[in-house]
């Protein structure tokens, strides 16, 4: 993948971070700075951390998966699109959440799966893992904060809309990298 294709990954990872935060801009009154940032660093912590789990992992049973590397960035992705694009469409159960450690990391986590599947992504398309993981990790916080202020000024931001585009981001990388 070159630097665009990363840009265009980190901000279809990114969407998880910026509706997840931006939920939570909506639920807090008090404290905004501090929990804003709290938890678009925690989010940019865990997704520039997964790609380099997905990486590593990848590494060590590469030669076993190499000749079909295409397929498999292809499928990865395509179903990450698959995914975001289901879940644009279902009722979202809103709960109110502290942003305490336990919740914080439970957040990050939660959100940076997908990331983790990134990380077998860029070992396989031979992509450097700093920068990426760096852009990755940059962009969420970045989402994440802006998700967060977001919310804090509007009541209805159309995260349908975009999940959707995150997917069909996504579904496109994949699309690239079979041809």
């Amino acid at each position: 993948m070159n630097l665009i294709e990363v840009i265009f990954l980190a901000g279809a990872l990114g969407v998880d971070c910026l509706v997840v935060s931006f939920s939570q801009g909506l639920i807090f009154t008090s404290s905004r700075i501090k929990n804003s940032i709290a938890l678009a660093l925690t989010m940019g912590f865990f997704q520039a951390l997964m790609p380099c789990i997905g990486y590593t992992a990848t590494g060590i049973v590469s030669t076993y998966i190499e000749p079909f590397s295409k397929w498999i960035v292809f499928i990865i992705f395509t179903a990450l699109a698959i995914k975001f694009i289901y879940e644009a469409f279902q009722k979202k159960e809103e709960t109110i959440c502290c942003i305490g450690l336990k919740c914080l990391l439970s957040m990050g986590i939660a959100t940076s799966i997908d990331a983790l599947c990134a990380g077998v992504n860029i070992h396989l398309t031979r992509t450097p893992l700093l920068y990426s993981a760096l852009l990755i990790g940059l962009g969420s916080v970045l989402m994440s904060l802006s998700g967060f202020w977001l919310g804090t000024f509007f009541k209805k931001l159309p995260s349908k809309f975009l999940e959707i585009t995150g997917g069909l981001i996504l579904f496109i990388l994949g699309l690239k990298s079979l041809l």
